[in-house]
């Protein structure tokens, strides 16, 4: 059974940090690309950013570049997402996320439960 738990969201001040965990069952783990996605109310849900198996090569796009860094550590099968220097804009709800295939282009067929991350001015 495919699972994404996402954990580590929080109410965090502008210019703050927060780091996002995400644990994935074994198999999809080890075999798919982990991304993660976001969804402000009232906007479509946005790309966050991926990190491919061999744990160096990540994408990000240009709105959290130099802001977020995705990471993973292998033996505990979790995905990390921090998030650095906060504004109010990143305020949102987070989904893990993998499937096979490069996500954005190929849309991720796992997703996690979400999990809310409001960030005050």
């Amino acid at each position: 059974q495919v699972e994404l738990v996402e954990s580590g969201g929080g109410l965090v001040q502008a210019g703050g940090s927060l780091r996002l965990s995400c644990a994935a069952s074994l198999r999809i783990f080890r075999a798919y690309i982990m991304g993660w996605f976001r969804q402000a109310p009232g906007k479509e849900r946005e790309f966050v950013g991926r990190i491919h198996s061999d744990g160096d090569t990540t994408y990000y796009p240009d709105s959290v570049k130099g802001r977020f860094t995705i990471s993973r550590d292998n033996a505990k099968n979790t995905v990390y997402l921090q998030m650095n220097s906060l504004k109010p804009d990143d305020t949102a709800i987070y989904y893990c996320a993998t499937g096979p295939g490069v996500m954005p282009t190929t849309p991720p067929l796992y997703w996690g439960q979400g999990t809310q991350v409001t960030v005050s001015s």
